[in-house]
Protein backbone atom coordinates (compact mmCIF):
# COMPACT_ATOMS: atom_id res chain seq x y z
CA UNK A 1 0.00 0.00 0.00
CA UNK A 2 2.73 2.21 0.86
CA UNK A 3 4.07 2.13 -2.65
CA UNK A 4 0.86 3.14 -4.09
CA UNK A 5 0.35 5.85 -1.82
CA UNK A 6 4.31 6.86 -2.67
CA UNK A 7 2.96 6.72 -6.66
CA UNK A 8 0.17 9.13 -5.87
CA UNK A 9 1.91 11.51 -4.14
CA UNK A 10 4.09 11.22 -7.36
CA UNK A 11 1.39 12.10 -9.20
CA UNK A 12 0.64 15.36 -7.21
CA UNK A 13 4.41 16.34 -7.54
CA UNK A 14 3.83 16.20 -11.19
CA UNK A 15 0.67 18.08 -10.99
CA UNK A 16 1.94 20.84 -9.16
CA UNK A 17 4.43 21.51 -11.35
CA UNK A 18 2.34 21.77 -14.08
CA UNK A 19 1.54 24.83 -16.31
CA UNK A 20 0.59 27.73 -13.09
CA UNK A 21 -2.61 28.84 -15.46
CA UNK A 22 -4.37 25.28 -14.44
CA UNK A 23 -3.48 26.37 -10.53
CA UNK A 24 -7.04 28.49 -10.36
CA UNK A 25 -8.77 25.82 -12.37
CA UNK A 26 -8.27 22.89 -10.42
CA UNK A 27 -9.07 25.05 -7.16
CA UNK A 28 -12.10 26.54 -8.60
CA UNK A 29 -13.09 22.47 -9.18
CA UNK A 30 -12.39 21.19 -5.59
CA UNK A 31 -14.04 24.38 -4.16
CA UNK A 32 -17.24 25.20 -6.30
CA UNK A 33 -17.85 21.38 -7.21
CA UNK A 34 -17.77 20.05 -3.82
CA UNK A 35 -21.02 17.38 -2.17
CA UNK A 36 -22.80 20.48 -0.95
CA UNK A 37 -22.87 21.86 -4.66
CA UNK A 38 -25.34 18.89 -5.05
CA UNK A 39 -27.48 20.21 -2.83
CA UNK A 40 -27.29 23.97 -3.07
CA UNK A 41 -26.49 24.23 -7.10
CA UNK A 42 -27.37 20.88 -8.98
CA UNK A 43 -30.91 20.32 -7.45
CA UNK A 44 -32.38 24.00 -7.49
CA UNK A 45 -30.89 24.30 -11.12
CA UNK A 46 -31.99 20.51 -12.11
CA UNK A 47 -35.87 21.81 -11.61
CA UNK A 48 -35.05 23.44 -15.09
CA UNK A 49 -35.38 20.33 -16.65
CA UNK A 50 -38.02 18.72 -14.65
CA UNK A 51 -38.71 18.95 -11.38
CA UNK A 52 -38.82 14.88 -11.26
CA UNK A 53 -34.81 14.78 -12.21
CA UNK A 54 -34.36 17.37 -9.60
CA UNK A 55 -35.26 15.19 -6.78
CA UNK A 56 -33.52 12.62 -8.20
CA UNK A 57 -30.25 14.77 -8.03
CA UNK A 58 -31.17 15.56 -4.55
CA UNK A 59 -32.22 11.55 -3.20
CA UNK A 60 -29.39 9.97 -4.99
CA UNK A 61 -26.86 12.91 -3.42
CA UNK A 62 -27.83 11.93 -0.17
CA UNK A 63 -27.53 7.78 -0.06
CA UNK A 64 -24.00 8.43 -1.95
CA UNK A 65 -22.85 10.90 0.22
CA UNK A 66 -24.16 8.34 3.74
CA UNK A 67 -22.39 5.44 1.90
CA UNK A 68 -19.48 7.32 1.19
CA UNK A 69 -19.22 8.22 4.94
CA UNK A 70 -19.14 4.77 5.60
CA UNK A 71 -17.28 3.57 3.53
CA UNK A 72 -14.17 6.18 4.76
CA UNK A 73 -14.83 5.49 8.39
CA UNK A 74 -14.56 1.05 7.79
CA UNK A 75 -11.80 1.68 4.93
CA UNK A 76 -9.27 4.08 7.31
CA UNK A 77 -7.92 5.65 3.81
CA UNK A 78 -4.84 7.99 3.95
CA UNK A 79 -4.51 11.25 2.77
CA UNK A 80 -1.87 12.86 0.84
CA UNK A 81 -0.90 15.80 2.83
CA UNK A 82 -0.80 13.67 6.11
CA UNK A 83 0.88 10.38 4.86
CA UNK A 84 4.01 12.17 3.38
CA UNK A 85 4.86 12.93 7.32
CA UNK A 86 3.76 9.92 8.50
CA UNK A 87 5.05 7.91 6.47
CA UNK A 88 8.41 9.65 6.72
CA UNK A 89 8.46 10.23 3.26
CA UNK A 90 8.96 13.56 3.91
CA UNK A 91 12.27 13.55 5.95
CA UNK A 92 13.60 10.89 3.53
CA UNK A 93 13.29 13.34 0.60
CA UNK A 94 12.81 16.89 -0.64
CA UNK A 95 9.31 17.28 -1.50
CA UNK A 96 8.06 20.49 -3.47
CA UNK A 97 4.68 20.07 -2.39
CA UNK A 98 1.70 22.78 -1.21
CA UNK A 99 -1.13 23.12 0.62
CA UNK A 100 -4.20 25.03 -0.33
CA UNK A 101 -7.07 25.96 2.25
CA UNK A 102 -9.10 23.62 0.55
CA UNK A 103 -6.82 20.33 1.34
CA UNK A 104 -7.11 20.20 5.00
CA UNK A 105 -10.34 17.91 4.81
CA UNK A 106 -10.47 16.34 7.85
CA UNK A 107 -12.28 12.76 7.23
CA UNK A 108 -10.70 9.15 5.45
CA UNK A 109 -9.24 9.65 2.40
CA UNK A 110 -10.60 6.16 0.62
CA UNK A 111 -12.94 6.90 -1.50
CA UNK A 112 -12.80 10.17 -2.62
CA UNK A 113 -16.19 12.37 -1.49
CA UNK A 114 -15.81 14.81 -4.09
CA UNK A 115 -15.72 12.25 -7.36
CA UNK A 116 -18.36 9.79 -5.64
CA UNK A 117 -21.15 12.09 -5.23
CA UNK A 118 -20.62 14.37 -7.78
CA UNK A 119 -20.76 11.45 -10.09
CA UNK A 120 -23.81 10.17 -8.60
CA UNK A 121 -25.61 12.89 -8.21
CA UNK A 122 -25.33 14.25 -11.72
CA UNK A 123 -26.22 10.91 -13.32
CA UNK A 124 -30.30 11.77 -13.29
CA UNK A 125 -29.31 15.02 -14.86
CA UNK A 126 -26.62 13.87 -17.64
CA UNK A 127 -28.96 11.18 -18.53
CA UNK A 128 -32.43 13.64 -18.88
CA UNK A 129 -29.81 15.66 -20.71
CA UNK A 130 -29.55 12.48 -23.36
CA UNK A 131 -32.97 11.40 -23.65
CA UNK A 132 -33.64 15.55 -24.19
CA UNK A 133 -31.27 15.51 -27.39
CA UNK A 134 -32.93 12.22 -28.22
CA UNK A 135 -35.84 14.22 -28.94
CA UNK A 136 -34.78 16.93 -31.31
CA UNK A 137 -31.77 14.58 -33.05
CA UNK A 138 -31.15 10.84 -33.85
CA UNK A 139 -28.05 11.99 -33.75
CA UNK A 140 -25.93 9.15 -31.80
CA UNK A 141 -23.04 11.41 -30.76
CA UNK A 142 -24.79 14.41 -29.88
CA UNK A 143 -26.67 11.70 -27.36
CA UNK A 144 -23.56 10.38 -26.06
CA UNK A 145 -22.25 14.30 -26.11
CA UNK A 146 -24.21 14.38 -21.65
CA UNK A 147 -22.15 11.25 -20.90
CA UNK A 148 -18.77 12.31 -22.47
CA UNK A 149 -18.58 15.96 -20.44
CA UNK A 150 -19.87 14.01 -17.47
CA UNK A 151 -16.48 11.90 -17.78
CA UNK A 152 -14.41 14.69 -18.37
CA UNK A 153 -15.91 16.07 -15.62
CA UNK A 154 -14.86 13.87 -13.46
CA UNK A 155 -11.41 13.29 -14.87
CA UNK A 156 -10.51 16.83 -14.10
CA UNK A 157 -12.80 16.25 -10.51
CA UNK A 158 -10.25 13.96 -9.66
CA UNK A 159 -7.20 15.30 -10.89
CA UNK A 160 -7.96 18.19 -9.23
CA UNK A 161 -8.49 16.33 -5.54
CA UNK A 162 -4.86 14.91 -6.38
CA UNK A 163 -3.35 18.69 -7.30
CA UNK A 164 -4.88 20.01 -3.86
CA UNK A 165 -3.14 16.53 -2.01
CA UNK A 166 -6.52 15.52 -0.84
CA UNK A 167 -6.73 12.35 -2.30
CA UNK A 168 -4.29 9.59 -4.23
CA UNK A 169 -5.18 8.89 -7.68
CA UNK A 170 -6.50 5.18 -6.26
CA UNK A 171 -9.44 6.85 -4.20
CA UNK A 172 -10.68 9.33 -6.87
CA UNK A 173 -10.94 6.23 -9.39
CA UNK A 174 -12.67 4.21 -7.05
CA UNK A 175 -14.70 7.71 -5.72
CA UNK A 176 -15.80 7.91 -9.68
CA UNK A 177 -16.73 4.40 -10.34
CA UNK A 178 -18.59 4.10 -6.99
CA UNK A 179 -20.49 7.31 -7.79
CA UNK A 180 -21.02 6.09 -11.34
CA UNK A 181 -22.61 2.58 -10.35
CA UNK A 182 -24.38 4.44 -7.51
CA UNK A 183 -26.32 6.76 -9.81
CA UNK A 184 -27.08 4.33 -12.45
CA UNK A 185 -28.45 1.34 -9.55
CA UNK A 186 -30.88 4.29 -7.85
CA UNK A 187 -32.04 5.98 -11.03
CA UNK A 188 -33.20 2.68 -12.14
CA UNK A 189 -35.16 2.25 -8.86
CA UNK A 190 -36.54 5.65 -8.19
CA UNK A 191 -38.40 5.96 -5.00
CA UNK A 192 -41.96 7.63 -4.30
CA UNK A 193 -41.26 11.34 -4.38
CA UNK A 194 -45.07 11.64 -2.66
CA UNK A 195 -44.48 9.64 0.42
CA UNK A 196 -43.53 11.78 3.52
CA UNK A 197 -43.27 8.39 5.06
CA UNK A 198 -40.62 6.62 3.39
CA UNK A 199 -38.18 9.93 3.84
CA UNK A 200 -39.28 10.62 7.45
CA UNK A 201 -38.24 7.05 8.04
CA UNK A 202 -34.79 7.44 5.79
CA UNK A 203 -33.84 10.32 7.51
CA UNK A 204 -34.41 8.77 10.93
CA UNK A 205 -32.71 5.64 9.47
CA UNK A 206 -29.54 7.04 8.05
CA UNK A 207 -28.96 9.02 10.80
CA UNK A 208 -30.24 6.35 13.77
CA UNK A 209 -27.76 3.87 11.35
CA UNK A 210 -24.84 5.53 11.25
CA UNK A 211 -24.99 6.51 15.54
CA UNK A 212 -25.37 2.75 16.14
CA UNK A 213 -22.32 1.81 13.27
CA UNK A 214 -20.49 4.26 15.23
CA UNK A 215 -21.10 2.55 18.55
CA UNK A 216 -20.57 -0.97 17.41
CA UNK A 217 -17.14 0.05 16.13
CA UNK A 218 -15.87 1.75 19.20
CA UNK A 219 -17.19 -0.51 21.33
CA UNK A 220 -15.46 -2.94 19.40
CA UNK A 221 -11.56 -0.49 19.66
CA UNK A 222 -11.82 1.22 16.65
CA UNK A 223 -11.31 4.37 16.33
CA UNK A 224 -13.45 6.23 13.85
CA UNK A 225 -12.15 9.40 14.49
CA UNK A 226 -8.50 8.86 13.88
CA UNK A 227 -8.26 11.33 11.23
CA UNK A 228 -9.35 14.15 13.13
CA UNK A 229 -6.05 13.96 14.98
CA UNK A 230 -3.61 13.68 12.06
CA UNK A 231 -4.98 16.48 9.92
CA UNK A 232 -4.92 18.78 13.03
CA UNK A 233 -1.21 17.80 13.69
CA UNK A 234 -0.71 17.79 9.93
CA UNK A 235 -2.27 20.79 8.10
CA UNK A 236 -0.19 24.16 7.11
CA UNK A 237 -2.64 26.76 8.83
CA UNK A 238 -4.97 25.69 11.81
CA UNK A 239 -7.83 28.24 9.70
CA UNK A 240 -7.91 25.55 6.95
CA UNK A 241 -9.40 23.22 9.52
CA UNK A 242 -12.85 23.68 8.47
CA UNK A 243 -16.04 21.58 10.67
CA UNK A 244 -18.09 21.28 7.28
CA UNK A 245 -15.22 18.43 6.52
CA UNK A 246 -16.19 16.18 9.21
CA UNK A 247 -17.89 13.09 8.60
CA UNK A 248 -20.57 14.11 11.50
CA UNK A 249 -21.36 17.55 8.92
CA UNK A 250 -21.99 15.12 5.73
CA UNK A 251 -24.43 12.94 8.35
CA UNK A 252 -26.25 15.70 9.95
CA UNK A 253 -26.80 17.51 6.12
CA UNK A 254 -27.81 13.62 4.66
CA UNK A 255 -30.36 13.48 7.65
CA UNK A 256 -31.56 16.94 6.86
CA UNK A 257 -32.11 16.46 3.36
CA UNK A 258 -34.34 13.44 3.55
CA UNK A 259 -36.13 15.40 6.40
CA UNK A 260 -36.27 18.25 3.88
CA UNK A 261 -38.09 15.68 1.11
CA UNK A 262 -40.53 14.04 3.51
CA UNK A 263 -41.33 17.48 4.68
CA UNK A 264 -42.03 18.70 0.68
CA UNK A 265 -44.23 15.12 0.21
CA UNK A 266 -46.46 16.70 2.98
CA UNK A 267 -46.99 20.21 1.73
CA UNK A 268 -46.78 19.15 -2.46
CA UNK A 269 -47.66 21.52 -4.90
CA UNK A 270 -51.11 20.39 -6.49
CA UNK A 271 -51.28 19.29 -10.30
CA UNK A 272 -53.32 22.40 -11.09
CA UNK A 273 -50.91 24.81 -9.44
CA UNK A 274 -47.76 22.93 -11.22
CA UNK A 275 -49.47 22.96 -14.55
CA UNK A 276 -50.18 26.94 -13.96
CA UNK A 277 -46.82 27.21 -12.93
CA UNK A 278 -45.04 25.93 -16.18
CA UNK A 279 -47.69 27.95 -17.94
CA UNK A 280 -46.83 31.44 -16.44
CA UNK A 281 -43.14 30.81 -15.57
CA UNK A 282 -40.00 29.49 -17.70
CA UNK A 283 -38.63 26.66 -15.96
CA UNK A 284 -35.14 28.42 -16.05
CA UNK A 285 -36.66 31.46 -14.13
CA UNK A 286 -38.33 29.06 -11.21
CA UNK A 287 -34.41 27.42 -11.08
CA UNK A 288 -32.50 30.83 -10.93
CA UNK A 289 -34.62 31.87 -7.96
CA UNK A 290 -34.31 28.73 -6.25
CA UNK A 291 -30.61 28.78 -6.56
CA UNK A 292 -30.40 32.28 -5.30
CA UNK A 293 -32.98 31.31 -2.54
CA UNK A 294 -30.55 28.46 -1.27
CA UNK A 295 -27.86 30.71 -1.57
CA UNK A 296 -28.47 33.07 0.70
CA UNK A 297 -29.89 30.29 3.10
CA UNK A 298 -26.68 28.75 3.18
CA UNK A 299 -24.69 32.65 3.87
CA UNK A 300 -26.69 33.01 6.99
CA UNK A 301 -24.46 33.25 9.92
CA UNK A 302 -23.66 30.49 12.03
CA UNK A 303 -23.24 29.79 15.48
CA UNK A 304 -19.81 29.22 17.40
CA UNK A 305 -21.31 26.50 19.27
CA UNK A 306 -20.97 23.24 18.29
CA UNK A 307 -24.01 21.62 18.93
CA UNK A 308 -25.83 24.51 17.69
CA UNK A 309 -23.85 24.38 14.68
CA UNK A 310 -24.52 21.00 13.73
CA UNK A 311 -28.57 21.78 14.23
CA UNK A 312 -28.41 24.81 12.26
CA UNK A 313 -26.81 22.71 9.22
CA UNK A 314 -29.26 20.18 9.64
CA UNK A 315 -32.15 23.03 9.78
CA UNK A 316 -30.63 24.95 6.40
CA UNK A 317 -30.52 21.18 4.40
CA UNK A 318 -34.09 20.30 5.96
CA UNK A 319 -35.46 23.96 4.77
CA UNK A 320 -33.62 23.86 1.19
CA UNK A 321 -36.42 21.20 -0.48
CA UNK A 322 -39.19 22.83 1.16
CA UNK A 323 -38.25 26.54 -0.01
CA UNK A 324 -37.26 25.13 -3.61
CA UNK A 325 -40.35 22.47 -4.45
CA UNK A 326 -42.72 24.27 -2.61
CA UNK A 327 -42.69 27.39 -0.80
CA UNK A 328 -40.96 29.28 -3.73
CA UNK A 329 -43.82 27.80 -6.49
CA UNK A 330 -46.59 28.84 -4.49
CA UNK A 331 -44.94 32.49 -3.80
CA UNK A 332 -44.57 32.70 -7.82
CA UNK A 333 -48.15 31.60 -7.98
CA UNK A 334 -49.39 34.11 -5.79
CA UNK A 335 -47.76 37.08 -7.31
CA UNK A 336 -48.57 36.07 -10.52
CA UNK A 337 -52.36 35.99 -9.58
CA UNK A 338 -52.29 39.23 -7.72
CA UNK A 339 -50.34 41.15 -10.72
CA UNK A 340 -53.69 39.34 -12.94
CA UNK A 341 -56.07 40.35 -10.54
CA UNK A 342 -58.00 44.33 -11.88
Amino acid sequence: MDALHEAGVRAAVALQAGPPWLEPFWLFLSSHLDPKALYTVCFPLARGLDPHVSLMVLWVALVAEWLNVVCKWFLFGERPYWWIHESGLSSREQLPLRQFPITCETGPGSPSGHCMILGAGLWPIVTALSHGVARYSHSRALRLLPFLLYVLLLVAMGLSRIFVLAHFPHQVVTGSLAGLALGWGLQRRPPNFHSGRFFLGAALGLLLGTLGLHGLATAAGLDLDWSLGRASSRCSEPSWLRPDTRPWASLVRVSGSALGLALAARHPLGRRAADELRALEPPLGSATLGLLALDLLHKLPQSGDTALWYLGVGARYALGPVLVTSLLPRLILALRRLRGTP
